[in-house]
């Protein structure tokens, strides 16, 4: 899968984006899952400001083709929720809790795009707002960008941007992974009490193989405008699936369960960090580079997760029909467990009965031992998968 997903222009690990980034500064906790900067914004020292800004990736090009094929044009409310979680669960495990001041940055193709499509986009971000604030958590909708840019969107991109300013206390600095601790997974498939519908927990990473390895090869032909044309066709909509097909073990179609939108975590997290916020060393979102990801912030650690929770249906499907190793999967793919905590073994079991209570699988999934060099092991089906700090 790796040299698939190469081919069809995406990296999981993002290595030359990280060496052209180098020279930015990575503020006052290096070891934190976003930069946070002191409190520019008020100017309190014991406060510090933290941004994020991301999107939902290819994923857009799915609600394209369902919406195309279906006439649902509601499939769009789900991807505002995929641009805005990808930043507020980022900056949860940072430690920021809200409120966050949210900007949306829209570019489409007008042609191909119409209004019904951005009020959707509209909708369900401000939907999504109004749920979290349900919740506990304000997200302001501070408004932001929509250009028309036919001549280099060939459909649509979301994206936003967050900012939050929040006491300097309540950092999580993952930096702090040391030997000795438990790892609790936080599930991302099944339905929350917060969720309207299953979710299969598909998240907005590993969409462009995802989509490619399971849809059939006339979506193509039928929609070349998803497809970037210098991509080799034998890499093109390579599976044998159509998005309203069944996914066995779901109540979803495939279509459907591609879709998913990203699950917040926001509500089950603010309660775990204001509860155990000081014992946490870290909390990493498994998102680009999936279960390697914890690697960007541990050091001479070893990470072994023996017990990961199970691997949901959709996952299963892409491995079967991709031919992927684990360890291609584990890398690009949650399957199935998205958050990870690290904490002393003391608090695991008041972790759980916190996710557990918001209707959220979790388990005591591993737990962290010294290594000269940081790795993760992954114990899966009797094999053992690893994964190091250079790779």
């Amino acid at each position: 899968m790796a040299e698939r997903y190469e081919k069809r222009g995406v990296s999981a690990d993002k290595q030359e984006v990280h060496k052209a980034a180098a020279r930015i500064g990575k503020g006052l906790y290096p070891g934190a899952f976003c930069r946070i900067y002191p409190d520019i914004l008020g100017g309190d020292p014991d406060f510090v400001n933290a941004s994020s800004a991301d999107g939902c990736g290819t994923k857009s090009i799915l609600a394209y083709l369902y919406w195309k094929e279906t006439g649902d044009v509601s499939v769009w409310k789900g991807i505002a929720q995929d641009a805005l979680v990808m930043n507020t669960d980022d900056l949860l495990c940072a430690g920021a809790t809200g409120p966050f001041l949210f900007s949306s940055i829209i570019n489409r193709n007008k042609n191909r795009i119409p209004g019904e499509v951005l009020a959707m986009l509209i909708e369900g971000a401000a939907e999504f707002c109004e749920a979290m604030l349900s919740h506990g958590t304000e997200i302001v909708y501070a408004g932001g960008e929509t250009a028309d840019l036919g001549d280099l969107v060939r459909t649509i991109t979301v994206d936003a941007a967050l900012s939050v300013r929040f006491p300097a206390k309540n950092v999580i600095d993952a930096s702090r992974i040391k030997p000795g601790l438990a790892i609790v997974a936080l599930a991302s498939n099944g339905q929350t009490s917060y969720e309207t519908a299953y979710n299969s927990g598909i998240s907005s990473n590993g969409l462009t193989s995802a989509r490619h390895d399971l849809l059939n090869h006339s979506y193509a032909a039928r929609y070349p405008e998803t497809v970037d044309p210098e991509t080799d066709s034998s890499m093109v909509y390579s599976g044998p699936y159509h998005l309203t097909d069944p996914l066995p073990g779901t109540p979803l179609n495939i279509g459907q369960a591609l879709l998913s939108p990203t699950r917040s975590f926001l509500p089950v997290l603010s309660r775990i960090l204001n509860e155990f916020g000081p014992h946490i060393a870290g909390i990493i979102n498994c998102t680009g580079g999936a279960q390697s990801k914890v690697l960007h912030f541990a050091r001479e650690v070893k990470i072994v997760k023996d017990r990961l929770l199970p691997v949901p249906p959709l996952f299963q499907l892409i491995r079967e029909t991709s031919g992927a190793s684990w360890t291609e999967m584990f890398k690009v793919f949650n399957c199935g467990t998205r958050i990870e905590i690290y904490v002393p073994e003391q608090y695991v079991a008041d972790i759980i009965a916190i996710a557990e209570s918001m209707n959220i699988r979790a388990r005591r999934c591993g737990f962290t031992e010294y290594a000269r060099v940081s790795e993760v092991e992954i114990h899966h089906e009797g094999s053992l998968i690893h994964y190091h700090a250079h790779s």
